[in-house]
């Protein structure tokens, strides 16, 4: 895992203002700014144990971090720098997208309900943003949403948020400002509240994701904000398969997945190899006796959901969207359909012009997740990513949850794929041998 990339950059200078709720932070003040931290990495990086402050269970952002506070005055301090930000949304494909101190999404915040936290953001976009605090029960002036509860932060000011966590929970943080295009561009960041009691909801591992979706044509590099339907990538944590970070489990361990829905439309979430149960919804944490069992559970535009299992079922289990197409890289509706169309003798003719071309579709798609076509640069296939008995045709939304037993406490490297016991691996029927 990489550590924390520690890079400073320059501050930009905040200008003097009186405002109601969020608060501006005057030039002279800035010494008083707790210093940003950065990371570029894709890499996930596993938070610390606090050092200060009430104890709590850190949760793992995939392919991300955990902001680092700072604790002072009987309140936990963070710096979120809005900026322009390079995604890297799987190996082969890099994006120009606006995130939060270096990614998109930016860094987790953590805290612990009956806290108290300030949290100062600096924009250093091109254009006036704010922050509003999803699912958070705060005064209104802290809200966030420009122009009604707040003036917007414009290029180079740093406002102030502060207000008391008053309930635990799963919670996310976005623009209210320009929203269509901030959104549509990355910006957005997950927020963790832990409960006052940490043997409360006690699990032993937590993991976090985003999903947003981008239309980036192929070779492009900057999404498109004005669409509205037709998105070509359905990431998580603005990543697509094969690079979202594995869900790496201890067996017996009991674990929880969150997420939150910043897309245009919903998601069913399903998990194979296990049922669970929802926990947590963006209202908060769901009673012992309300809780149902699922293997999918869908969430909305704009929801937050969390379930929680027991990991007892040892192997190299999927997850992902259960939409079909979100589980595929840069698609379109122009794209034919030819299945059951036999054009090989016009690709003859066809190829003695353009050598390089080739057959696709009669047959189904699945050769996609084999062959080598030619690709545009900065252009991921659309079904790729391999395991150990050969290509997964996957991409998008899609990742795999690894149980193995004996591993260490916090230890969330790859193991490698799943050893399967004798006799357990389905295999081709041989008449002649049955």
């Amino acid at each position: 895992m990489d550590k924390i990339s520690m890079n400073r950059r320059q501050f930009v200078s905040a200008s003097a203002a009186t405002l109601i709720g969020a608060a501006v932070v005057p030039r002279t003040s800035q010494a008083a700014v707790p210093e940003a931290q950065f990371q570029s990495s894709a890499n996930m990086v596993v938070p610390p144990l606090p050092a200060d402050g009430p104890f709590y269970n850190p949760v793992v952002t995939l392919n991300g971090w955990s902001a680092p506070s700072r604790f002072k005055n009987g309140r936990r301090e963070f710096h979120l720098i809005a900026e322009p930000v390079e995604r890297q949304i799987a190996p082969g494909m890099m994006a120009n997208l606006w995130g939060y101190n270096g990614q998109s999404p930016g860094p987790t915040i953590e805290c612990v309900e009956g806290e108290t936290i300030r949290i100062y953001v600096t924009n250093k976009l091109p254009e006036h943003t704010t922050i509003h605090w999803h699912g958070i029960i705060l005064p209104s002036g802290m809200d966030g949403v420009g122009g009604l509860s707040q003036p917007q932060i414009k290029p180079g000011e740093t406002f102030v948020y502060e207000f008391e966590m008053n309930k635990s929970g799963t919670f996310m943080y976005h623009p209210h400002a320009d929203e269509m295009t901030q959104m549509a561009m990355g910006m957005m960041g997950f927020l963790v509240v832990h409960p006052k009691d940490p043997e409360q909801h006690k699990v032993d591992r937590d993991f976090v994701f985003l999903m947003a979706s981008y239309d980036i044509d192929p070779g492009m590099f900057t999404p498109k904000v004005n669409t509205m339907t037709d998105f070509n990538l359905w990431t998580w944590n603005s990543r697509v398969f094969p690079g979202i970070d594995h869900f790496v489990i201890k067996q017996g361990d009991r674990a929880r997945i969150r997420f939150g829905n910043l897309t245009m439309t919903n998601h069913p979430i399903h998990m194979h190899g296990y049922d669970f149960e929802v926990t947590c919804t963006d209202g908060g944490w769901v009673p012992e006796s309300a809780r149902w069992p699922e293997v999918t559970v869908d969430c909305a535009i704009g929801q937050m959901r969390a379930f929680e299992f027991v990991a007892d079922n040892p192997g190299d289990w999927a997850i992902h969207c259960h939409k079909a197409h979100h589980t595929m890289n840069a698609m379109g509706h122009d794209v034919p359909t030819m299945i059951g169309v036999d054009h090989r003798s016009i690709a003859r003719q066809i190829v003695d012009v353009v050598p390089e071309f080739m057959v696709m579709g009669e047959r189904g798609m699945a050769d996609m997740g084999v062959m080598e076509m030619p690709l545009p640069d900065n252009t991921i296939p659309m079904m790729t990513g391999w395991g150990q008995f050969g290509p997964i045709e996957m991409g998008g939304m899609f990742s795999v949850v690894k149980v193995r037993e004996g591993l260490k406490d916090r230890d969330y490297s790859d193991p490698g794929w799943y050893v399967h016991p004798k006799g357990t691996v389905a295999y081709k029927f041989d008449s002649e041998n049955s």
